[in-house]
């Protein structure tokens, strides 16, 4: 009796941790990593969690319309220790930034960070991941 509950209590823990790292995506299957791409537009919001930070931005497309893209990048742990905070990212709403970036995979209009240049010239630059 004692045996089936202990298989049974493991069984339950794998299942539940596969469940996990089945839901973290890997960036490469997500993102064309050989896709680059650059965009400069106003900054209108910033995700400012984990697991990832997204900004959120107005650009102007190849026919004057306006396009909302949504760039993804590291999460706030991995800016922290560069002395780059949440409001360094907040003073630069509703003036132009710069990001490089590489295109989603499903053709959508967003992208994960590679730079992010601010109005003020700072830019940030992130390590590059390989295919």
């Amino acid at each position: 009796m004692h045996y089936r509950i202990g298989g049974a209590l493991t069984a339950l823990a794998i299942l539940l941790t596969a469940g996990s790292l089945w839901a973290h995506h890997s960036f490469s299957t997500v993102y064309d990593l050989s896709k680059k791409f650059t965009v400069a537009g106003t900054l209108t919001k910033v995700g400012w969690r984990n697991p990832h930070i997204e900004v959120f931005l107005d650009a102007k497309g190849d026919r004057g319309q306006v396009e909302a893209w949504v760039i993804e990048s590291r999460p706030p742990s991995w800016f922290r220790p560069r002395n780059i905070v949440k409001s360094d990212f907040e003073k630069a709403i509703g003036q132009t930034v710069t990001v490089e970036a590489v295109r989603a995979r499903d053709g959508s209009l967003s992208g994960l960070m590679q730079q992010i240049t601010f109005p003020d010239g700072q830019s940030v630059r992130l390590p590059e991941l390989r295919p």
